[in-house]
């Protein structure tokens, strides 16, 4: 799927680092740079509940993205993300 068809959906984009970053997808560039618009970013621990940080208008490089995907708005309303403990993701390298 083209990301043009994602344009002013939400997607979720997990970074090279093991970020989580939600945002709506506002452009991007033949080199796969993303731009996101009222976006937060979901930090997991194991200790506690997923937090969500506030990060507004973002930039994502291409060669730092490892999975873009739409995000289904409904069912992720539904989801209580501060009962979710889960260990954070691993650096992730291409390969």
């Amino acid at each position: 799927m083209a990301l043009q068809e994602w344009i002013n959906k939400t997607v979720s984009v997990i970074t090279c680092d093991g970020r989580n970053i939600v945002g709506s997808l506002k452009g991007y560039d033949q080199t796969m740079n993303l731009i996101l618009e009222q976006s937060h970013e979901r930090v997991f621990s194991q200790d506690k509940g997923a937090t969500l940080n506030a990060l507004g208008l973002y930039i994502i490089r291409g060669d730092n993205i490892v999975v873009v995907a739409e995000l289904d708005e409904e069912k992720d309303a539904q989801i209580d993300y501060s009962t979710i403990m889960a260990a954070p993701l691993k650096a992730m390298s291409h390969s």
